[in-house]
């Protein structure tokens, strides 16, 4: 059963969790209907979702067979240990995170020029600093490394959206949760707390 209190439905929240992750799972499927999972790297940009790899291999195999594919995007926070909450219960244990998974049918690029673009994509999240020549489709350097290499999109059908950040806590609970991240102060706990606060509607 999907949580409504974890929903993330605007699209202003879902680009800016996406562009800021470089890391994702392909799920496809072959002709016999076997599962298959790929980690590899993205980008989404115009409400598509974009993959790179050789013209040959298993992922590329499965697409060709059966364009219907998802695409899952997850980021995890903090692990939130059942003391937090409850002195005694094992149940509250779980983990805060973001994560948006999309179906939809994957098609290879053809035009060199979108290509160039999407490599263009790829190099500014991935190097931002910069220490290339500026990707062109005209640019005699990269056009047959343009040809050697696919691009895959993936043009969603349905994209849904879970951030699990205690919304489904009462107040009390909430507010314990938070006193043990601020005494934890792990890694990335300062940030978890942020998101308690945007998104659990005691703290807006």
């Amino acid at each position: 059963m999907r949580r409504k209190e974890f929903q993330i439905d605007q699209e202003e929240e879902l680009e800016t969790f996406l562009s800021g992750m470089s890391f994702g799972f392909l799920g496809t499927s072959d002709e016999q209907g076997h599962p298959r999972v790929t980690p590899l790297n993205f980008v989404y940009a115009k409400g598509c979702f974009y993959f790179h790899g050789s013209h040959a291999g298993g992922k590329m195999e499965a697409i060709r067979s059966q364009q219907n594919v998802c695409f899952t995007v997850a980021d995890e926070y903090a692990l939130i240990p059942s003391y937090f909450s409850d002195p005694q219960l094992a149940c509250p244990a779980t983990a805060y995170f973001k994560s948006v998974t999309a179906y939809g049918k994957a098609e290879a690029v053809e035009d060199s020029s979108e290509k160039a673009i999407i490599f263009s994509l790829f190099m500014n999240k991935l190097q931002p600093e910069g220490g290339y020549d500026p990707i062109d489709a005209a640019d005699p350097q990269y056009q047959s490394r343009l040809k050697g290499v696919a691009v895959i999109r993936i043009t969603p059908e349905e994209i849904t959206a879970k951030f699990k950040f205690g919304q489904n806590l009462k107040e009390e609970a909430r507010a314990n949760v938070i006193d043990g991240l601020s005494e934890r102060n792990g890694a990335r706990d300062a940030e978890t707390i942020e998101m308690m606060e945007k998104y659990c509607p005691y703290h807006r």
